[in-house]
């Protein structure tokens, strides 16, 4: 009797135990906080792999997954980062901000709030100031817009604050300069105006401020006295006269693309820390510190496009961690030291447009260069003449402004080639899901990484190369020249070179000769638009050169960079005869996946959207680890330059260009049908008959049975399709290659019955989906 009852306490024993483990999520995380996930994922419409969770699923230590990463301590949600880099989210309609922050101010203990490439509109909400725990607040690569709320001030723990890539407007708020803890403060790529505020000058913590690519105005605050202050970034905005005071500790000063138009101080020759200094297409004048080159730290140097004087002496010495300098359209001369010579090493070293006496590089003879500098020199602190004196002075100004009009006419060729367009931030990598508890010490280390790695990114050394302006001469060094053994394409949209940067970077080089004469600033807002395409599943633009004509600077040609893709096109390992490698069915899968989560992210990632791509296989690449990569988008800058291929693209195009512009996202799904055709049957589909013959055959395979259905694909496929899988696929093609437009699906559908078609294909899923009917609606 005892032995039963001791048998019957250890059952109940374990039933409660699992008891417990089955109700472990809403025992040891409030309710509060769970319910706040929940709606969270269903506010930004989490993709199909975390639509597993289940009311018993513990969030603190669920699976790592590419878009969500939760970090729990003591049961409390401590971490959010959400990010739309590998499944770009479609936002339900009636999508709210203020509801999406309302649930995000149910985690009271949050501290590291990351919400990047979501496609968030609005301006940011008020509700924000109710997270007083947060200290890292990363919103970038969204649409939000309008003035920063005041609320934020409220944020006392606040440690890095990045509004990167969004629409932000107004000024910087004076109350910043009093957030006691501040260390990274990033606002690149938005629209902000006026001056900066005096207020920020007492960061004392301060160790990032990237604020480029605005429009920012007048005299930048005195920073002398920020000793942790590390990176500075001020690029592309309009501020100056005055050179900024900077704390001698400074590892990073861009400045480039301002207004800066008196010298540089002598003090910048202290900062030998100092590893990357940008000064370029300002307006200097006076003597160039040649010091600068010595600096012990300094890895990158470009003062191009200034009025920079004075001599250069071939024994000055240079810095052995130099890797690019350009000094090139500036009044330099005298003879390039021995340490920049092209025989001293690997670096890149650009010099044209001054006049020196090495003529690897074009240079001007040398009375220009004096000359103008007597036009531009200054005496900046030189009280103003007084009686006879102000003639002489009169008439001297007259005489430089004279000679410095010639100057600037001189100029406008240089400068105008090397203008840049605002750069695109890298996107921001993926992190993998914590699922340890956490200490507060080991929280605190993450804080200070994530500051560092921020740092990292700003500097170009993390991620993907970030998106910039090439000077000619670095292209044509990657190429040798653009010579014919680096051609690995032309056609209508130019020739495209493979080459390899200075860094090792191998990189795709698209020449496009321009038909018509247009300025620089014509080809800006596209190029902007270009640099913003960054994907996993489209080959990226990591930047452009202009190359123009000296008589009006108009633009001869563009030359766009991009990623190089090693592995050849998908057409190659799908249906060429002598391939040494075919993709499996399940490869075959994930490719037409790809190809339409990049075609999704053409038409709805970037405004106003990117539609009829005439698509075709060749057009997608294989990256190192066979994963597809779009290389061709319908871009207005290539319009005027492409002959329109009338092979059988998109077949929706018939009519007048009212219907053609109806049936844009149409077209994109009919070529996609052509790809997914190709992919299926694994023979070449070169022309409009290959198209109709092979439709009509997948039509009759429906009506047959499976051993005929399998008949039709490609052999290397046959035995390791499902018929469930095989069908979904055949009806999605056959509704795609539809002659009628509104008959064909919508992108998101591609997406769908491709992922149920890859859900039917899994082993562990082929007996209960076997013998189904693929969905309805394709």
């Amino acid at each position: 009797m005892e032995i039963a009852n001791s048998m019957q306490c250890s059952l109940l024993l374990l039933v409660f135990m699992v008891f417990l483990q089955f109700n472990y999520s809403h025992q040891f995380l409030e309710s509060s906080q769970y319910e706040a996930i929940e709606k969270i994922k269903q506010l930004l419409n989490f993709p199909q792999d975390l639509s597993s969770w289940s009311d018993n699923t513990d969030f603190c230590n669920s699976e790592p997954n590419t878009a969500l990463t939760l970090v729990c301590y003591d049961d409390n949600i401590t971490q959010l980062h959400v990010s739309g880099y590998n499944w770009f989210p479609n936002l339900p309609q009636g999508f709210s901000t203020d509801t999406l922050f309302s649930n995000l101010a149910l985690l009271p203990n949050l501290k590291v709030l990351s919400l990047v490439s979501l496609g968030l509109r609005g301006t940011l909400p008020k509700n924000i100031g109710l997270l007083s725990s947060l200290e890292i607040v990363n919103i970038s690569s969204n649409f939000f817009y309008g003035e920063i709320p005041g609320e934020i001030s409220y944020l006392k723990s606040l440690q890095t604050l990045i509004l990167d890539d969004n629409k932000f407007t107004g000024q910087v708020p004076d109350w910043v300069g009093s957030l006691p803890s501040l260390s990274v403060l990033s606002f690149r790529n938005n629209s902000f105006y006026g001056s900066l505020p005096n207020s920020l000058s007492n960061l004392q913590t301060l160790r990032i401020l990237s604020l480029s690519a605005n429009n920012f105005s007048g005299q930048v605050p005195n920073f002398q006295n920020l000793s942790n202050l590390q990176v500075l970034d001020l690029e592309s905005n309009n501020l100056g006269p005055n050179f900024p005071n900077v704390p001698k500790k400074l590892g990073s000063l861009v400045l480039r693309k301002n207004k800066f138009s008196l010298g540089v101080p002598k003090e910048l020759t202290s900062c030998y820390q100092l590893k990357k200094l940008d000064i370029s297409l300002n307006e200097l004048v006076g003597p160039f510190l040649a010091s600068i080159l010595s600096l012990p730290s300094l890895s990158y140097l470009d003062i191009s496009g200034n009025k920079l004087t004075g001599k250069l002496l071939k024994n000055v010495t240079c810095s052995q961690e130099l890797s690019f300098v350009n000094l090139s359209s500036n009044y330099l001369t005298g003879e390039l030291p021995a340490c920049l010579h092209p025989s001293s090493g690997s670096k890149i070293v650009l010099f044209s447009g001054n006049c020196l006496w090495n003529r690897e590089q074009w240079q001007h003879p040398y009375s220009f260069c004096h000359n103008e500098a007597l036009a531009v020199s200054i005496e900046p602190h030189k009280e103003k003449v007084k009686g006879g004196n102000g003639k002489a002075v009169l008439a001297s100004s007259m005489v430089g402004g004279f000679v410095g009009g010639i100057a600037i006419i001189g100029l406008a060729f240089v400068v105008v080639r090397r203008e840049y367009a605002k750069k695109k931030a890298s996107k921001t990598p993926q992190t993998k899901l914590i699922l340890e508890k956490v200490s507060p010490a080991h929280t605190l280390k993450l804080l200070n990484d994530a500051r560092y790695i921020s740092e990292t990114r700003k500097l170009g050394l993390l991620g993907a190369p970030p998106y910039r302006t090439f000077v000619l001469d670095e292209l044509r060094e990657a190429t040798n020249n653009f010579d014919i053994s680096n051609l690995i394409g032309a056609g209508s949209n130019g020739q495209i070179y493979k080459g390899r940067l200075t860094d090792g970077t191998a990189v795709a080089i698209r020449s496009i000769k321009m038909r018509k004469r247009h300025s620089v600033q014509s080809y800006t807002h596209q190029l902007g638009r270009i640099s913003k395409i960054r994907y996993c599943h489209l080959v990226s633009t990591i930047g452009h050169c202009f190359d123009c004509y000296q008589d009006d600077s108009s633009v001869s040609r563009i030359c766009i960079v991009f990623e190089f893709v090693p592995n050849g096109t998908l057409r190659g390992v799908i249906s060429e005869a002598n391939s040494a490698q075919k993709f499996t069915w399940t490869q075959r899968m994930g490719a037409a996946l790809g190809i339409a989560k990049g075609i999704q992210f053409l038409h709805t990632g970037i405004v106003p959207g990117i539609f009829s791509n005439q698509l075709k296989i060749t057009d997608v690449l294989l990256d190192q680890n066979l994963h597809v990569k779009i290389s061709k988008y319908n871009l207005p800058l290539l319009i005027e330059n492409r002959k329109m291929d009338t092979r059988f693209s998109s077949s929706g195009s018939k009519g007048n260009d009212g219907q053609r512009l109806i049936n844009e996202e149409k077209n994109d799904v009919y070529d996609f049908g052509v790809i997914l055709l190709e992919i299926i049957v694994g023979r070449t589909i070169n022309t409009k008959n290959n198209i109709d013959v092979s439709k009509d055959i997948l039509k009759v395979s429906l009506t047959a049975d499976e051993i005929a259905r399998r008949n039709i694909i490609d052999p290397a496929v046959q035995k390791e399709c499902s018929d469930g899988s095989l069908r979904t696929l055949i009806e999605l093609c056959i509704r795609c290659l539809s002659d009628e437009p509104s008959q064909r699906p919508s992108v998101e559908d591609l997406i769908w019955n491709l992922q149920f078609s890859a859900q039917v294909q899994d082993p562990w899923n082929r007996d209960t989906y076997g013998n189904q009917e693929s969905p309805g609606h394709v």
